[in-house]
Order: C-alpha cells, then sequence, then structure tokens
C-alpha cells in the first residue's frame, strides 16, 4: 500500500514539475518575442543604410549587438553642406543600454531641430538632457547611467571637421598616418569631477582622408591564445593594415578578425565601428 501512495506522490510531484516547466518554456517565449520585437523598434530608429551611403558612399557600419537589443547606437544628421555622425556606448547593454540608446537618439534629434550647433555644444546638451531627465545630482551612489561617444561634424563647403568627445576617441588616417584624437575624460551624464564644458577639436579635411569612430566593444574583446584584451594598439594596426581596402572589404575584415579572435570565447560587450572616406 506504501508503494501506491509513494506511486502517486511521485506522479503528482512529475506533473506539477512538467507544469512548471512548461510555464517558465512560455514565459521564455513570451521574453524573447517581446525583445524580438524591441530590437525591431531599436533598429528602425537607427538610420538606414541606404541613407549612409548616399551621404557617404565610400562607409560601412559595423555594428554587431551582444543581445537582441544593444547599448550601442550610431546616429547620422545632414542638413544643407553639413553633416553629423555618432557613435554611442551606453551604460551597460540589453535592454537598460536599449533604453539609454532610446534616450540618446531622441536627445540629439531634439538638439539639432534647429541648427547644428558646435559640436561640443551638443555634448553639453546632451549630457544635461541625459542629467535632468535621470534625476542625476551630486550624490553618485545613484542613477550613474550614462553615454561615453564621439560626434563628429562635416562641413563639405568649409573642408572642415569637428570633433568632440565623451571618452571616447577619433582615428584619422592620412597618408598612410594614423592620428588619434582624444575624447574628454568625461561621460555624458554625472562623473565625480567638477562638470566642465567638453572641448572642440577643428581641422581642415582632405581628399582620400579615413575616419574611423567606435565604442570600446571591439578592443575589449577577450580571446586569442592566452585569452587576453584585444587592446587598442592592435586595433589600430590592424585599420593602418586594412585602410587602403574598400570600405566593404574593410568591414568584413574586422568582422572575421574579431570571430577569429572570439573563438569560442562569449561576445562581451555590443560592438560598433563606424568608418567613411572623404571623397570631395
Amino acid at each position: 500500500m506504501d508503494y501506491y501512495k509513494e506511486l502517486i506522490i511521485e506522479q503528482d510531484l512529475f506533473a506539477k514539475i512538467s507544469e512548471q516547466k512548461e510555464e517558465i518554456e512560455r514565459q521564455q517565449r513570451e521574453l524573447q518575442d517581446s525583445l524580438r520585437y524591441a530590437g525591431s523598434i531599436q533598429s528602425a530608429l537607427l538610420p538606414d543604410e541606404k541613407y549612409i551611403r548616399k551621404l557617404f558612399p565610400e562607409s560601412f557600419i559595423f555594428f554587431k549587438p551582444r543581445d537582441i537589443v544593444s547599448g550601442d547606437f550610431y546616429w547620422i544628421y545632414k542638413k544643407r553642406n553639413m553633416a553629423v555622425l555618432v557613435a554611442a556606448d551606453c551604460t551597460g547593454h540589453g535592454v537598460p543600454g536599449a533604453f539609454m540608446s532610446i534616450l540618446g537618439i531622441s536627445f540629439l534629434n531634439e538638439i539639432i531641430s534647429n541648427g547644428i550647433p558646435n559640436a561640443n555644444i551638443i555634448l553639453n546638451k546632451l549630457r544635461e538632457n541625459i542629467m535632468k531627465t535621470l534625476h542625476q545630482t551630486g550624490d553618485m551612489s545613484k542613477h550613474k547611467d550614462g553615454m561615453d561617444l564621439a560626434l563628429v561634424i562635416i562641413d563639405f563647403e568649409k573642408k572642415e571637421l569637428q570633433f568632440s568627445g565623451a571618452f571616447n576617441p577619433m582615428y584619422l588616417i592620412r597618408n598612410g598616418n594614423l592620428i588619434e584624437f582624444r575624447g574628454d575624460k568625461m561621460p555624458i551624464g554625472i562623473a565625480p569631477t567638477v562638470e566642465k564644458s567638453f572641448t572642440n577639436k577643428r581641422l581642415k579635411i582632405r581628399r582620400e582622408d579615413i575616419l574611423y569612430i567606435f565604442s570600446d566593444g571591439y578592443a575589449d574583446q577577450f580571446g586569442g591564445v592566452e585569452e587576453k584584451k584585444f587592446r587598442y594598439g592592435p586595433f589600430k594596426d590592424l585599420l593602418l593594415k586594412i585602410h587602403r581596402q574598400t570600405m566593404d572589404k574593410q568591414k568584413h575584415l574586422l568582422e572575421q578578425k574579431f570571430l577569429l579572435w572570439k573563438g569560442d570565447l562569449e561576445q562581451l560587450d555590443d560592438i560598433l565601428i563606424i568608418g567613411l572616406k572623404i571623397l570631395t
């Protein structure tokens, strides 16, 4: 009799476990469906590749989110003879990063709605909006979310470029030499240092100049035989090695190198690299 009681209890327990398993699987499917839908919304907010190619025929965007949605985003805007490009890396990745990216895109659209100010002014206003929206005050223990980014303004008529960066740099390759323009050591958001204006760097552009702006995901990826970070030195060397190739070929080579370096290891962060060649 005890045997049959134990059998009934085991069957009931098995049935409950099966029900719980089915419920968990259902919740996971709903979550994945929601994430995919969120990913499609985020993708719709990013500039269309055809639009980018129209502005910059020789360009590429290597964008490889770690998850379905991304904390990295890119933003491009053109008005008359000027174009603005942004490569941004928000705090975190996945859903939290995606929320920040939507905020960033919305604020950038708002900031340039009445004209394109200087590059550093855009960053100053973006930081102000982010801090105000997230209620960031002097207390660094809360709401430390923000973003690092590189912003470039190209004036095709004056053949002039402006660069301003929040931590992230811009690389310029000219006549086979790579020149690094460093961003300020301040984020878009609250920081432990005294808040001050971002700096604005100006330079004349030349035909055949190649520009790169990016997030830190590529250089920070672990891989190789020793499973260490790729690092910025080898990243610069790689860009110098491939910069004479077409932009499509460069994108392919960057992705190929990334996959070979990563191997079987997990992708740790979102990847974003924008490259373009000046043709005028």
